[in-house]
């Protein structure tokens, strides 16, 4: 089972969406006033329609934010399910998935969770089934839910979240609501800003410090030697100077104990 936010904003912006001329919108500036959700000095947040939440989700899977092009893809999808007469809660639901981890982060992403045993904790085969059969478990979400642009090109986490009024408010209005709605997931960051974020909201007792899973290699493609470094398919001889295979053991040896300890709860 899914359900939006009661304040649902899609509510506000579903006639903007389907009247909206993605062909017109080629950058961030470009995204007409009416999606604007504020604006400080360099810094605005733009609406996206990503308030479907899987209230039994068990994995909470955060990046930073969504990007122009995500926020694009995702307007293209509502505006598809708006023309086909779906319902909002199928509009909401296809939108946010329109593109998450799609291509070779996908092979990457499911092997690393299944190394450590994310699986067995949620009593599945493998973590492949997230983006299918066992898709109600698995939350895709960014710590700022909506689209953070600086200077009209996609905030990347510089400076850090937590020390910027304007994006700690963005993090605690949407994410922090999302979050209190699944106080038992396993939250896993992508990328060291967001691993930031979510202790700064374990500070604020939004989030269990203990399910936060650090240390997990960014899935992405340029990250390859460390990806395959974790799973043990490069020996640590063979890596590259700018990999610190110690680093990683490290990051390793302590997930594996944090999931054993979960076992235990």
């Amino acid at each position: 089972m899914r359900h939006p936010m009661p304040d649902v904003l899609f509510n506000r912006y579903r006639e903007t969406i389907r009247s909206l001329d993605l062909a017109a919108v080629a950058t961030p500036h470009q995204i007409p006033p009416a999606f604007l959700l504020g604006r400080e000095g360099r810094y605005s947040a733009h609406y996206i329609p990503f308030e479907s939440v899987h209230e039994h989700a068990r994995v909470v899977v955060v990046g930073i934010t969504p990007g122009f092009a995500q926020w694009k893809n995702a307007m293209r999808e509502a505006q598809r399910q708006l023309a086909a007469g779906s319902d909002d809660d199928a509009v909401l639901h296809a939108a946010r998935l329109a593109g998450a981890f799609s291509g070779a982060i996908r092979p990457n992403f499911v092997a690393l969770l299944d190394a450590i045993g994310v699986q067995h904790w949620l009593g599945i085969a493998s973590c492949a089934t997230l983006f299918d059969a066992d898709a109600g478990l698995v939350q895709v979400s960014g710590i700022l839910r909506h689209p953070i642009f600086v200077d009209d090109k996609n905030y990347s986490g510089s400076p850090p979240m937590t020390r910027h009024a304007f994006l700690r408010e963005q993090v605690l209005r949407y994410f922090a609501h999302e979050a209190r709605q699944l106080p038992n997931a396993l939250y896993i960051p992508m990328g060291a800003s967001v691993s930031l974020g979510l202790d700064w909201l374990a500070e604020e007792g939004v989030i269990r410090r203990e399910r936060i899973l650090h240390g997990l290699p960014h899935p992405s493609g340029a990250n390859a030697e460390r990806v395959a470094y974790f799973l043990g398919k490069k020996e640590r001889s063979a890596l590259s100077a700018k990999t610190n295979g110690a680093q990683i053991d490290a990051a390793r040896a302590a997930l594996l104990a944090q999931m054993g300890q979960l076992f235990t709860r």
